[in-house]
Parts: C-alpha cells; sequence; structure tokens
C-alpha cells in the first residue's frame, strides 16, 4: 500500500440501504482476509443499522466469527455498564452472541484516568500487531469504521486539539470532549486508524448535511484529515447530501 488515497464517495437512498451497504463492504473485507481478521468498530448514533445488521440472520451465520477480532477507535471514559459506553452497544447489539469473548477488545475504562486507559489499550493492540511500530506494508486493521461529528471530529479526535497532531502515540487519553456527551476519552490517533485496508465512513441524515457540507468544501478537519493508507470511502445517505450535489457509485 502506497500513498494515501482520496476519499471515494458513495451515495445511498436512505439510513437503510446506507447500512446495508456498509454491512456489504465489511463482508467483502472479511472474505478478502483468509487469516486473522481485525475490524475497528465505531461509536455514537451512525453504526446502530450497520450493527444490527451484523447481528440478524441475514448476516450472522456468514462472518467467520473464530477468525475475527473486534476493536474500537475510541471510546467514552465511563464504566461498561454505563450506556454512553460504546463497545457496550456494539456488545449488546451483535457481539455477545457470537463474538469469542477473547476476540472482543475493549478500550478498559477502569484505570485511573484516560492516559492510563490509552497506555493499556496502546498495549494490547500492539501485542496483537505484533510489533510497536507500524508497517506500512502490514496494515492493523482489515477495516475501520468511523462517523463525523457535527463539529467535524471522528474518533474523539476533535478540531483544534492537540490530540489530533499526535504521529508518536497509538491511543491518547482526551480530558474533555468538544460536544455532549462532556465525559472524557479516549481514542486511537490518525496514524494507528490509517492503518487499515479500508476506512468507511458512514454518515447519515439531514443533521449531518451542514458538517458534510464543510468536508466536502475541503476543510481541515479531523474527519477530513483522517485517511486509510490503502481505500477511504465516505458512505453518505441523500438526506446528508448538500443540495445540489448528485453522487453515485
Amino acid at each position: 500500500m502506497t500513498g494515501t488515497a482520496q476519499p471515494k464517495l458513495i451515495v445511498a437512498a436512505d439510513a437503510e440501504a446506507l447500512a446495508r451497504s456498509a454491512a456489504e463492504r465489511v463482508m467483502a473485507r472479511i472474505a478478502a482476509n483468509p487469516g486473522r481478521i481485525a475490524i475497528c468498530l465505531t461509536g455514537g448514533s451512525s453504526p446502530k443499522k450497520l450493527y444490527e445488521l451484523l447481528g440478524s440472520d441475514a448476516y450472522r451465520g456468514k462472518i467467520p466469527w473464530q477468525r475475527v477480532h473486534w476493536f474500537i477507535g475510541d471510546e467514552r471514559f465511563v464504566p461498561e455498564s454505563d450506556p454512553l459506553n460504546n463497545m457496550a452497544v456494539a456488545r449488546a447489539t451483535f457481539l455477545d452472541r457470537d463474538a469469542p469473548s477473547g476476540h472482543v477488545h475493549p478500550i478498559p475504562t477502569t484505570a485511573d484516568d484516560p492516559d492510563r486507559s490509552a497506555e493499556a489499550y496502546a498495549r494490547e493492540l500492539q501485542a496483537f500487531y505484533g510489533a510497536e511500530d507500524l508497517d506500512q506494508a502490514r496494515p492493523l486493521f482489515d477495516l475501520v469504521l468511523m462517523g463525523a461529528g457535527p463539529d467535524g471530529h471522528t474518533a474523539s479526535l476533535f478540531p483544534g486539539f492537540p490530540e489530533i497532531e499526535e504521529t508518536e502515540r497509538w491511543v491518547v487519553g482526551v480530558p474533555k470532549a468538544n460536544v455532549a456527551p462532556f465525559v472524557p476519552r479516549v481514542s486511537l490517533t490518525l496514524p494507528v486508524l490509517a492503518s487499515c485496508y479500508e476506512m468507511l465512513f458512514e454518515i447519515a441524515g439531514h443533521d449531518k448535511q451542514p458538517i458534510l457540507t464543510r468536508l466536502l468544501n475541503g476543510e481541515t478537519l479531523p474527519a477530513l484529515r483522517a485517511r486509510s493508507k490503502g481505500e477511504t470511502v465516505w458512505l453518505v445517505d441523500r438526506a446528508a447530501l448538500p443540495e445540489g450535489i448528485r453522487g453515485g457509485r
């Protein structure tokens, strides 16, 4: 893999079609790797329909659960029992039913502070990868799922915050969020998120139209700076699409 790809824009008719398209891309990435697979999930509202699909009878029987490992790009620094916990939502929606417990890798939130949590997750990622330095020719993840917040943040990398500039650490603590919920976060950094064959953004709903307009206009927000070393895809539904833009496959 060389270079950093420009995002590819794919427009789906609505949120349901977007989730189906996302699920098919997840399955295609799984099918492309006959060995151990690593998928980095995302939090927030955008992936809920996708997770419900992956847990449905139409998909769950096709996932080789014994070969897939599930990570997450960021976490709210709250207990696993808290409804704000991103991985807890993914577990309840589709992982706990079929994924071996050792294949689900949540960001720990029982440490003293987000920085300690970040250090622990970095060690776990490096142990899984088998090295402390990323090799561009050997991506960490097969697929990284992403979203874009109303301020242009992605994962828990907020515009103007120092964590967005981090290039050495794999995972960082974010002491204060830029948007609700205003709880501390833990987030993978841009170079680690970029270490994937495919980065897949899901951007759906009319309320995402203002931020998608800014991103398509090239504003250098975190969601625009996040690029895979392989393929970067923006999967957008028509409700989020700015007026006057018509996209397609």
